[in-house]
């Protein structure tokens, strides 16, 4: 009606129906170019990624920067890429629903207690860094739920911790076995969570604290004590052997070395000997008989050297002492037999060295 009254009033201002069609077409165009730009473009940060849907089904993975989705059509879930971490085996989330049903308050040491494999119980902490890997996998698996993702990985590390420290005493728990056990629980906990497709990547796991319960725990203390002394002990008989070890080891050595030139030195006087007494085989074969002779000598010579005083009889001589016989018959008296007796009696005193007495 005003349009209707302006042309009436200033026909020639007037605007026809169809510049006004356009101008209201070009207003629409516009506020719903406005409306797609601001709707369909998006942006992604450096430490997330974008999964984007068509109808409810996966499309694509879009990274860092600005990208474009067609509304009403296209959906984008942005999925935080960054680490995180979480301390167990104590958690809000876990409390909430283990104890919803009930008013008890909780103890928390209680909680964190582990049975190890000597039957003791140790109260141990750790924490888990995890991050998304794929966040296909994450998003369609958990909804990309952090909260629901968190009740997972809490369970599960949980039940990876129990097992693996159920195979270790309460001793190498709390002394050189914390390494092995760590490394032990991260492999298991990421084939775990790999099996459950959840695209999640546990980066790192690290052992806190390793305590006894509080009840037990002076108990515990003379145990590490009585640890502790045992291996000081261990530690002073070790530096003693090797104290002892390269004595021993110089003594050996030493007395090898004797036994060794002692060998060689019986070598060498063994093969003297030999060649003297080839030698001699040599001389004995050039005289036999003279040889024999000398070589009886020398021995005798060696056997009565220190032997003392020797008495030497004669081969027709029957003692050492001889007699003269006083007593003889008349008929054998004569001046000849006296001086002949006398002559063999002088004979063999001289021959032993013994001197006649004087008269």
């Amino acid at each position: 009606m005003m349009i209707f009254t302006m042309s009436r009033s200033n026909p020639q201002g007037a605007l026809s129906s169809k510049q006004v069609f356009g101008i209201a077409a070009s207003a629409l165009a516009g506020s719903f170019l406005v409306y797609v730009l601001m709707t369909g473009t998006f942006s992604v940060a450096a430490h997330e990624q974008a999964v984007v849907l068509r109808f409810g089904k996966f499309l694509r993975t879009d990274g860092p920067g600005l990208h474009f989705k067609i509304p009403w059509i296209d959906q984008r879930f942005i999925v935080d890429q960054g680490e995180r971490s979480l301390r167990l085996p104590h958690s809000e989330v876990d409390r909430r629903v283990a104890f919803q049903n009930t008013s008890k308050d909780i103890d928390e040491q209680e909680d964190k207690l582990i049975l190890t494999g000597d039957l003791y119980a140790a109260v141990v902490e750790w924490n888990v860094f995890w991050r998304v890997a794929e966040p296909k996998d994450y998003l369609f698996n958990f909804n990309g739920d952090s909260g629901e993702f968190t009740n997972v990985i809490t369970a599960v590390s949980r039940s990876v911790m129990h097992r693996i420290v159920g195979d270790y005493s309460a001793e190498e728990l709390l002394t050189g076995k914390r390494e092995v056990i760590t490394k032990m629980a991260l492999k298991e906990l990421s084939e775990r969570l790999a099996d459950f497709g959840s695209g999640v990547v546990v980066t790192d796991l690290q052992m806190q604290r390793v305590t006894p319960p509080d009840r037990v725990k002076a108990a515990f203390d003379d145990v590490n004590a009585s640890i502790q002394q045992r291996d000081q002990l261990v530690n002073e008989a070790y530096r003693e052997r090797n104290q002892l070890i390269p004595t021993a080891e110089a003594q050996r050595d030493r007395l090898v070395r004797e036994s060794e030139g002692y060998a060689s030195r019986e070598i060498a006087v063994a093969q003297g000997a030999i060649s003297a007494l080839l030698a001699k085989y040599e001389s004995y074969k050039l005289a036999p008989e003279i040889t024999r002779k000398r070589m009886y000598i020398e021995m005798m010579e060696k056997v009565l050297k220190n032997s003392g005083p020797k008495i030497i009889l004669g081969s027709d001589m029957n003692s050492p002492l001889p007699l003269l016989n006083l007593t003889p018959t008349p008929s054998s008296i004569t001046p000849s037999s006296s001086q002949s007796a006398a002559a063999a009696l002088a004979a063999p005193v001289r021959k032993s060295g013994l001197q006649s007495p004087e008269r």
